[in-house]
């Protein structure tokens, strides 16, 4: 399984990929719908702000909550994975064998197949918020190229940690029964912590800097900050250390798991 052996087959993973996205696209939509959250804080939010008077709740009013849950909408269509479901069934059903058999590493053939689904997801949800960030111009988007330059890493680097958490989820059904509650338990986190249904400037100080070291706030509201302007160069950069940080340590998280479990795995037969 080394990389040569990758790098040849990415190709054909990438079509195959892609090819399985276009079959399933019904369930892409209902998984596009089921991660519609943001649009609904966004209506929450935009109504509490009306409700007060048109007065700003933190840095945010009407136009500031419309830019922030835009931006989440398009941040988690473009960094979500499910990788950690297809890796339980796989486990579970032992048909992960039959990956093992192949010269490409089951880990890469996992983030591949993820990847290929990303322009699918894009094509269903994309156009709809980028059109209405284009109608309703709200005034907080960055314009600064620098700010956007790092937007793309902590892109990247909000995609590369949600998928080592998928990949140490996945790896988990190796050692557990009930490996999907772990997931469960992980996206209760994320959904509050993540600035995902909250903006993480309306917590509290001594919340806010509890976040700042956890993982969640770098899967979601890091990238949503720089794209709607909250961060300036200096603090978006070293926050982007500390997020590449994450990645780095939920990629060698994955490594550890992966290594026992699959020895494991051998030993009873899979």
């Amino acid at each position: 399984m080394s990389l040569r052996n990758t790098a040849r087959a990415l190709p054909t993973l990438l079509r195959v990929g892609l090819a399985e996205a276009v079959a399933y696209r019904a369930e892409m939509f209902v998984w596009v719908l089921a991660t519609t959250m943001p649009l609904v804080m966004l209506a929450l939010w935009t109504a509490v702000a009306r409700e007060g008077g048109g007065g700003a709740l933190g840095r945010y009013g009407q136009s500031g909550f419309t830019a922030y849950f835009l931006s989440a909408f398009i941040v988690r269509q473009l960094t979500g994975c499910w990788a950690f479901y297809e890796m339980n069934v796989d486990v579970r059903q032992g048909t992960l064998g039959m990956r093992l058999l192949r010269p490409v590493h089951p880990l890469a053939a996992y983030t591949v197949e993820n990847i290929a689904a990303v322009p699918m997801r894009a094509l269903v949800s994309l156009p709809a918020a980028l059109v209405a960030l284009a109608v309703l111009q709200p005034r907080g988007l960055t314009r600064d190229p620098a700010l956007w330059a790092l937007w793309t890493a902590s892109l990247l680097g909000a995609w590369s940690i949600t998928l080592f958490v998928n990949l140490a989820v996945g790896c988990s059904a190796f050692f557990i029964e009930q490996s999907l509650k772990l997931m469960d338990l992980w996206l209760v986190l994320y959904f509050v912590l993540s600035g995902y249904t909250i903006p993480i400037d309306l917590f509290s100080p001594r919340v806010q800097s509890l976040v700042d070291w956890l993982p969640f706030r770098y899967q979601l509201g890091f990238p949503v900050a720089i794209m709607t302007g909250a961060l300036g160069r200096q603090e978006a950069a070293a926050l982007l250390v500390r997020q590449w940080a994450w990645v780095a340590a939920t990629a060698g998280v994955t490594a550890v798991l992966w290594r026992r479990g699959i020895a494991r795995f051998g030993a009873h037969g899979g």
